[in-house]
Parts: C-alpha cells; sequence; structure tokens
C-alpha cells in the first residue's frame, strides 16, 4: 500500500501516518556494509527521496539540505540496483558556543533502489541543486512481441 502525502498545510499529526518501517528499510543497508556509527547513520539515514515514472524515464528527487555535490555518491550496482549515499559533516564546535537546540542531523546515508527492467542503467544522470538531487534513469523502449500467423493445413 503506498502513502503519498501532497499538502502545503502544515499538519503537526502528518508523521502518524507514515510507514512505521520507513526508517528502518534506510538503515538496514547501512548496518549491513559494517558501518560502525550507527548512531551517526541513524540520524541522517531518513534522507527522503520521490521517485516518479514518466513515459520517457524514472526520476528521484532527494531532499539533501547542507551537502555538497562532493559527498554525495550516486551508483548503479548488480546491473540495476540504484545507490545513493554521502555523508553530511558535522558543524565544527566551538569551545566557547552555548547550544540551546540541535535538531539538524548529520552523519552518513545510503538509500538503494531496485530499478526496473526497461531503465537505462549506462545512462543514468544525476545533479544537485539547492539541496535537491536528482537522478534521471532514462527508459528504454519497449519492444512489441513479433506475431507470426502460422498457417494451418488440412
Amino acid at each position: 500500500m503506498s502513502m503519498v502525502r501532497r499538502s502545503n498545510v502544515f499538519d503537526p499529526f502528518a508523521d502518524l501516518w507514515a510507514d512505521p518501517f520507513d526508517t528502518f528499510r534506510s538503515i538496514v543497508p547501512a548496518m549491513i556494509s559494517g558501518n560502525n556509527s550507527n548512531n551517526e547513520t541513524a540520524a541522517f539515514a531518513n534522507a527522503r527521496v520521490d521517485w516518479k515514472e514518466t513515459p520517457e524515464a524514472h526520476v528521484l528527487k532527494a531532499d539533501l539540505p547542507g551537502v555538497k555535490k562532493e559527498e554525495v555518491k550516486v551508483e548503479v550496482e548488480d546491473g540495476n540496483v540504484l545507490v545513493v549515499s554521502g555523508e553530511r559533516t558535522k558543524e565544527k564546535e566551538d569551545k566557547n558556543d552555548k547550544w540551546h537546540r540541535v535538531e539538524r542531523s548529520s552523519g552518513k546515508f545510503v538509500r538503494r533502489f531496485r530499478l526496473p527492467e526497461d531503465a537505462k542503467v549506462e545512462e543514468v544522470k544525476a545533479g544537485l541543486e539547492n539541496g535537491v538531487l536528482t537522478v534521471t534513469v532514462p527508459k528504454a523502449e519497449v519492444k512489441k512481441p513479433e506475431v507470426k500467423a502460422i498457417e494451418i493445413t488440412g
């Protein structure tokens, strides 16, 4: 079941309807890869991604505010698994600073997406603009099966 939230109105209860396993799915790949800083990974593992399909391509958009292009990797593994990973570095702390609140997360993140058969993985493009990573995966033309009529004798 897919739950899609689209609203410009602030809803303090919106996250109550979110998938309770969403964060877990994001953290598991990083834990499996041997990442020992699970607390850091958990803090930023929730990189939210939208995936839409157009007639020409699959387009994925991830909100990565404060992350530089050099801190993000986009790769294709095993032929059809798109991997978006990176790290948001922690802000340098000064001993004289007095923090009142720390809500922005930092640390490593990894998201994996199994691409469909029609994905042209050799033509994937990615761009980062205004804190939004856009990954475009063109689609191959679906070939219609050739039908050959067979003459019936008799």
